[in-house]
């Protein structure tokens, strides 16, 4: 069964860790056992501000942090962690994103989880059999949230919470992954098991990126992404990767509830990506980004890794 899944409007910046508890607030969250140790789960797929659209806004990893310590006190061991992608290394994300400010005020430690311990761990989806390494921080955390982006990707049309848990993954070059991309998302997602997800759409990105004000959240990663795909034009029956969660038992749409603000609120805002507008911004993103690696000599563009 899904569950459900919480819109909060943000109206500006000093709003942002209000809406974060409330968002958490109106699913009922709640933890089973002690809460030690967290870990938080931010999108950082290359360096560009999250003003762009494309990565995780400090301010809503702010709010996620005061939630923790106000629901467990201040003892308990919080850490924001990223891996490594082919054209991003966190050592350089966390400083020119804000993070590390971020981490100094707020007093959490940050993880590069590609240099965690990493497990090896192989699943079956859809008659495939996928590996992976699995940073071990993740298995044995208390609490791990996850704050993904609400944005669209040219290969699987939206990428929110379960593609941000493809982000996990140890290894850098991601890419590997890209012929069966819609099969690694779901099989990292039946590895790894965030506790809590809190979308960041306070800055979206559609064809362009849109001040949406934005905050979503819920317990179960597949209810999140059916939710959001909504909110981004699509029928969520056509994503291939919620199919395909569906189809391996992962997800289940039954139960799936919107509570607090107008899921057609935000729809109405998102700016939805046609076809047309889709291939011609690809291709001149294509051109710039080939560009700028022939110029700084970074392996491979972020939009291509798709992190």
């Amino acid at each position: 069964m899904g569950s459900s899944v919480s819109l909060v409007r943000a109206n500006g910046s000093e709003d942002i860790s209000k809406s974060v508890d409330r968002a958490i607030s109106l699913i009922n969250f709640k933890t089973v056992g002690p809460v030690r140790s967290v870990v938080v789960k931010p999108n950082l797929c290359y360096y560009w501000d999250a003003s762009t659209g494309y990565t995780t806004d400090p301010r809503v990893v702010s709010g996620v942090i005061d939630f923790v310590r106000e629901r467990f006190g201040r003892g308990v061991k919080i850490k924001v962690a990223e891996a490594d992608a082919s054209a991003m290394r966190t050592k350089h994300a966390f400083p020119v994103l804000g993070y590390q400010r971020l981490a100094k005020e707020k007093d959490f430690e940050l993880v590069n989880l590609s240099a965690d311990e990493l497990l090896d761990e192989t699943v079956r989806v859809n008659g495939r059999e996928i590996s992976f390494k699995v940073p071990s921080l993740l298995k044995n955390c208390d609490l791990f949230i996850n704050v993904p982006k609400l944005k669209i990707m040219k290969a699987t049309k939206i990428t929110c919470a379960m593609k941000n848990v493809f982000g996990c993954i140890g290894y850098p070059r991601k890419l590997i992954y890209h012929k069966f991309l819609d099969e690694a998302i779901v099989g990292i997602n039946k590895v790894l098991h965030p506790h809590l997800t809190v979308v960041d759409g306070f800055v979206s990105l559609g064809r362009f990126p849109v001040k949406l004000g934005l905050v979503m959240a819920g317990a179960d990663v597949f209810s999140v992404d059916w939710v959001a795909s909504q909110i981004m034009g699509y029928n969520p029956s056509n994503i291939r990767f919620l199919k395909l969660a569906v189809k391996e038992k992962l997800g289940n749409s039954d139960g799936v509830a919107v509570v607090g603000a107008n899921l057609a609120e935000f729809a109405s805002a998102f700016p939805k990506e046609g076809f047309v507008a889709s291939k011609y911004l690809w291709s001149v993103q294509f051109w710039l980004l080939n560009a700028y690696r022939r110029v700084t000599g970074d392996i491979i563009p972020p939009v291509i890794e798709g992190s």
